[in-house]
């Protein structure tokens, strides 16, 4: 039976409103604890997506040669990051010639691991992952998306709609939901703002949740879960054009950065031939009509090489909140 958009809407509301109100039972239990630690609730695995999703139907030109392995970080949930990026890496695995295997993770760390031990070949990872992959394995950018002509975003603080908040001052003693503990974005931003005024989450905030996606953060803001969230604005504004629905219950109330478009990156050790031709894939797509579709729904217009300081505003900011 088919489950029309609408009723799997409802149903992933549902199951996300019972695991923050289980994460909240569980915080307000703890009662001895005046500021206790970030709660991880792992929404993405209540969707019931499977974590490993091999490429139907697309036989490579080479039957030769192995999968190539995929994997795209949360920062939007299983289910919409599936249906974002599927078509895209279709394409990829057939200007290879080899077949695509997608691999998810609930957190960027998980990510990062799967390359560091080469378990994937490559992965789209969001900025804040890159420190740690540098220090731990030399982690290595092939490109970035440019998107509306830039290749920098901005995280945004968002409340719900009906809210009288308006700074992050406001949320003093108030709930807020982090997307994952290496999220630039979704997390680093707002540490980073708390740093800046000689404040932790712990201290600030009455309680946090980790909710493994940007758009599960603005769900659970637009549904009065929590009373605020920091997400990426290239979440944010994807969801403004593809799926208006899900903002508008909320308002951004703060604008952080810019910082380094999420970047595509390999192990510094990947095999040079396969290397070459992920990046000439990835630099040259928007040059043929069907690349270019595929970009268009995603809301990127191409794919660039990285200057060499994209990033330090993020090593910047992680290495201030990792002293801390």
């Amino acid at each position: 039976m088919k489950i029309a958009p609408r009723q799997r809407t409802i149903g992933r509301r549902v199951l996300l409103r019972a695991a923050i109100t289980l994460a909240v039972a569980l915080v307000s239990s703890a009662a001895c604890e005046r500021t206790p630690a970030p709660i991880r609730v792992s929404f993405a695995r209540r969707a019931g997506t499977p974590s490993v999703r091999p490429a139907p139907d697309h036989e490579p030109p080479h039957p030769s040669a192995g999968p190539l392995r995929v994997a795209v970080a949360a920062m939007l949930s299983p289910t919409r990051t599936l249906d974002a990026y599927h078509d895209l890496l279709i394409y990829m695995g057939q200007r290879l010639g080899r077949p695509v295997r997608l691999i998810q993770r609930p957190t960027y760390a998980e990510v990062n691991d799967l390359l560091k031990h080469h378990e994937i070949d490559v992965a789209f990872v969001c900025g804040g992952a890159l420190p740690t992959g540098e220090r731990d394995f030399g982690m290595t950018v092939l490109a970035v998306p440019e998107i509306r002509g830039k290749t920098v975003y901005h995280a945004y603080l968002i409340v719900n709609r009906r809210s009288g908040f308006e700074s992050l001052g406001d949320l003093v003693a108030r709930s807020f939901a982090f997307s994952d503990p290496l999220s630039t974005s979704g997390r680093v931003a707002a540490v980073y703002q708390l740093a800046l005024r000689g404040q932790t989450p712990e201290r600030f905030f009455s309680r946090t949740v980790f909710t493994h996606s940007h758009d599960n953060s603005i769900l659970a803001v637009a549904d009065g879960l929590v009373d605020g969230a920091v997400v990426g604005s290239h979440v944010y504004d994807y969801l403004r054009a593809r799926d208006p629905d899900a903002i508008q219950q909320t308002r951004v109330i703060a604008r952080w950065g810019p910082f380094g478009n999420p970047p595509v990156v390999v192990h510094p050790d990947l095999d040079p031939a396969l290397h070459s031709a992920l990046e000439g894939f990835l630099l040259s797509i928007h040059a043929d009509s069907f690349g270019k579709r595929l970009l268009d729904r995603l809301l990127i217009d191409r794919f660039v090489e990285p200057s060499p300081d994209l990033f330090d505003s993020i090593r910047e900011m992680e290495a201030r909140v990792r002293r801390r």
